[in-house]
């Protein structure tokens, strides 16, 4: 019988270190900057996936200093929302794709909110998840709205209609984050419900 493969804290922060060298890799990295929609429906989460693998190597001690601040991981999703709200507008886009530093900083603010993410969400509760959602997504959605109605370009490196594609994806991206979130709440009160039934004493 095969033995189930686990992915140890040391290999997810492994994988997490090799997606950061692949993401900055010149010829990657100007293919997915090159379009706008990729620039940020691709790259964006990559980048705080890459984030996330790595906060899986911090070691206890700095998780407990982590949860000490980060109480409900409200501190650490509110650093998200800040660091995605500010990169959603266009002239961030457009700084990072003319000056090293700003692609830099750009990259190094979605690594760290991948990892905040990561550290926040299980703590955050289904409260404060569904409150974080129903700022972000539809935030989310407004922006992607104004892309695609947008008479003129708002990202000078960007075309219209690739303007207009990347608001598409951000739409489409809210509403299948929303579905995805309720479908994991629906099967979390299911399990909880099957459990407080199995728990039940069976009367006679």
């Amino acid at each position: 019988m095969m033995r189930r493969l686990r992915c140890t804290p040391r290999t997810q922060a492994a994988l997490g270190l090799a997606l950061c060298a692949l993401l900055a890799w010149p010829a990657l990295r100007q293919a997915l900057e090159a379009s706008m929609w990729r620039h940020m429906v691709l790259q964006f989460p990559l980048l705080m996936g890459a984030g996330a693998l790595l906060a899986a190597a911090l070691p206890s001690h700095a998780r407990s200093a982590v949860a000490r601040w980060n109480a409900h991981g409200i501190v650490g999703l509110v650093g998200v929302a800040v660091v995605l709200g500010v990169l959603m507008v266009p002239r961030a886009l457009d700084l990072a794709l003319r000056d090293a530093v700003a692609e830099a900083a750009k990259c190094a603010a979605l690594v760290l909110a991948g990892a905040a993410l990561r550290l926040s969400w299980r703590a955050a509760g289904l409260v404060v998840q569904g409150f974080f959602l129903g700022n972000m997504l539809p935030m989310t959605a407004v922006v992607g709205q104004l892309y695609i109605d947008a008479p003129l370009r708002l990202c000078n490196a960007y075309l219209l209609d690739d303007q207009a594609r990347l608001g598409q994806w951000l739409i489409a991206l809210a509403a299948l984050l929303a579905l995805a979130w309720l479908a994991q709440v629906g099967w979390w009160m299911a399990r909880r419900e099957g459990a407080s039934t199995s728990l039940a004493p069976d009367y006679p």
